[in-house]
């Protein structure tokens, strides 16, 4: 063997465990998930979140891995657990509702930032507009005052002599100017059909009881539930309060009339969770959150529990009835 054919020999076989073992590069992605409640209130979403990522690509083990922080329905716990993901230098931070979307915004301007699904990003002050959204944030958004009229109407067909509706909600789940405006405007579209709107406001649920008391004393025909965490994650305690003092109710979430809520109106909330994962994957990518406009939902439910309506004695209009899209019996 001369020792041209010696050398190239020898750097083939050089050569070939490089080439044999050269596999591409696979990063894992570090994401943190900022929850303004329980993981238990967010199981059903946040499954239908991973799988999302799933159907993308992504697996947790191989190529992502997920950070959870969680506050337990103390939103004073909120900038620290923000404050923690960003520590980690996590790829990307997803949270929901205004306050998770705030604390988030508060304690980065650099990691990119997806909003599940919140209230109004733009009149909240987190997204500059939903067509360009600016800055680190973008995601879904439900848009909810168009939903709480909606929620109105539905109470109004149901209940035409109810003059007198109250609306429990959480004080401070939107910063004080925000709320003050959705409050006036909720109030005039609510005197343009005819009702008086009584608001309830709680921390907790052991203040639930006294409000539903405070209902009864003021005359309140119907209740609207304001579709905020807090309130979502006792949902059951809420519907059997409504039962008890035969209050004809509509929350803003299919599980609230699953539980025994009388009407449910709003977006699907697992599917805005599934598009929030093709957000994390076009970010991931390379895009830039302040190019992806914010959406809204596609998708809405309606739901009437006729079981909860026989145990307060009210009857539901055929019509509304045909609307559903779907009856509990």
């Amino acid at each position: 063997m001369d020792r041209r054919t010696w050398l190239v020999g020898s750097l083939a076989l050089l050569a070939a465990p490089l080439d044999a073992g050269a596999q591409p590069s696979t990063k894992t992605y570090r994401i943190g998930f900022l929850g303004t409640d329980t993981a238990a209130f967010a199981v059903g979403p946040l499954a239908v979140f991973r799988q999302g990522l799933q159907d993308l690509g992504y697996a947790e083990g191989r190529n992502l891995a997920i950070e959870y922080r969680w506050a337990g329905g103390n939103y004073d716990r909120l900038p620290g657990l923000a404050a923690e993901l960003v520590g980690l230098k996590v790829d990307l931070i997803l949270t929901y509702g205004t306050p998770g979307c705030q604390a988030a915004k508060q304690a980065t301007t650099s990691i990119p930032i997806v909003m599940a699904v919140v209230g109004d990003p733009v009149r909240s002050g987190l997204v500059a507009s939903l067509a360009r959204p600016g800055g680190n944030m973008t995601g879904l958004s439900i848009q909810d005052f168009e939903l709480i009229i909606k929620r109105f109407e539905l109470l109004k067909e149901v209940v035409p002599t109810a003059s007198r509706v109250a609306h429990l909600e959480v004080p401070g789940t939107q910063p004080t100017d925000v709320a003050e405006s959705l409050r006036t405007q909720q109030d005039t579209a609510a005197k343009s059909m005819g009702i008086q709107l009584l608001r309830f406001g709680v921390q907790g649920v052991d203040e639930y009881a006294g409000a539903f008391a405070a209902m009864a004393k003021n005359g309140a025909q119907a209740l609207s539930v304001a579709s905020v965490a807090p309130l979502g994650a006792h949902a059951t305690e809420i519907a059997a309060l409504a039962t008890q003092h035969r209050l004809p109710t509509i929350g803003g979430t299919k599980a609230f009339a699953e539980v025994g809520g009388l009407l449910a109106y709003g977006p699907n909330l697992p599917d805005l969770y599934r598009r929030a994962a093709t957000y994390v994957d076009k970010i991931l990518k390379g895009a830039q959150p302040a190019d992806l406009p914010v959406e809204q939902p596609t998708k809405f439910e309606f739901i009437v529990n006729l079981k909860a309506a026989k145990q307060i004695g009210l009857t539901i209009p055929p019509t509304v009835l045909a609307r559903a899209d779907k009856v509990i019996r």
